[in-house]
């Protein structure tokens, strides 16, 4: 197939560090080897027309998709959905149900996401796990001076630091710290993690870190916290089992959609008292430990970059290809 432009529209930049940003990055690297790929805010009626659009996030896209299907309607496009898309806008913004109409393919990031869409939907619906390079995990050594726990996200209401926070006053293991990375999105989140590193010294915010600063920080910790109340198939929780960290994770549909059914580290939503035992288990119970760590080692091979990029190259392949536009 000869080189095809593509652009891809992302509302998060560089700079916001976030899942968005890290999906449409690591796309355009996949892609860039077999197609000319931009990466873009937006578009508009007039701007050049790539031969395929792929738009990241339905609502926050959803003019961009709109306005090219308008001006293109022949040029195939792909629509990504976050957690946020699949767990609150598809039922709130008239937006977001509209781009889910008007584009091509659908891709959701784990098993759970096809089931939240119209089963007309479905039959356009692609999984797509993301991917992230694999580190040598560190084992935990008994004689640590500290077992660090860390949580990877911003503060803001979606991913619930509060409970983490609320944890950290109710472990009773003096080994444990608990780490929180990610930059301050609400002032009164900010707030309450200041207020508790005062008052309870295991608790540690350490703002936003540099992306590869973060990962190595993270293969250190003993797990890894993802406290979410809505996620559609979190980067945190592949980096967290491509370095070896097991995940402590709410259960939530996004988060059994990416550990399994059956997976043994999860707590309910906002239950701070069920994380701080899954922490204290953790950190004291090596058979539990070791439990949690066979159940992200089997996870791992389905969040290898080269199964995202066979997958990712397939779909994007179909779309362009004359014949399946057709059909």
């Amino acid at each position: 197939m000869a080189r095809k432009r593509i652009l891809i529209v992302s509302p998060a930049a560089a700079r916001d560090n976030n899942g968005n940003w890290q999906t449409a990055s690591r796309w355009a690297r996949f892609l860039r080897g077999r197609h000319r790929v931009d990466v873009a805010s937006n578009w508009n009626a007039g701007d050049p027309a790539p031969d395929l659009l792929i738009a990241l996030h339905a609502r926050r896209s959803a003019e961009a998709l709109a306005a090219f299907r308008s001006a293109h309607p022949e040029r195939p496009t792909m629509l990504v959905l976050t957690g946020t898309d699949l767990y609150r806008d598809i039922d709130t913004s008239q937006e977001a149900r509209a781009a889910l109409e008007a584009a091509d393919a659908l891709v959701v990031l784990q098993d759970a996401g096809p089931a939240r869409l119209a089963p007309h939907l479905r039959a356009k619906t692609h999984v797509i796990y993301q991917s992230s390079p694999a580190l040598r995990p560190i084992q935990p050594s008994p004689a640590a001076r500290h077992v660090d726990i860390c949580m990877i996200g911003h503060l803001r209401l979606e991913k619930d630091p509060l409970t983490f926070m609320r944890a950290a006053a109710l472990v009773q293991d003096a080994r444990v710290r608990l780490l929180h990375i990610g930059g301050a999105l609400a002032p009164a989140l900010l707030e309450a993690a200041r207020a508790t590193e005062a008052a309870t010294p295991r608790y540690r915010w350490l703002g936003p870190l540099p992306h590869a600063h973060t990962r190595q920080r993270l293969k250190r910790c003993r797990a890894m916290v993802i406290a979410s109340h809505m996620e559609g198939g979190a980067n945190v929780i592949i980096e967290a089992v491509t370095s070896g960290v097991p995940v402590l994770a709410s259960h939530i549909e996004g988060n059994v959609g990416m550990l399994g059914d059956d997976y043994a580290g999860y707590f309910a939503p906002g239950d701070a008292a069920a994380l701080a035992q899954l922490i204290e288990r953790c950190a004291r119970d090596a058979a539990f430990d070791a439990l949690l760590r066979r159940q992200c080692a089997a996870r791992a091979p389905r969040f290898a970059p080269a199964t995202e990029q066979a997958a990712l190259a397939d779909l994007v392949d179909n779309l362009l290809r004359p014949p399946s536009r057709a059909a």
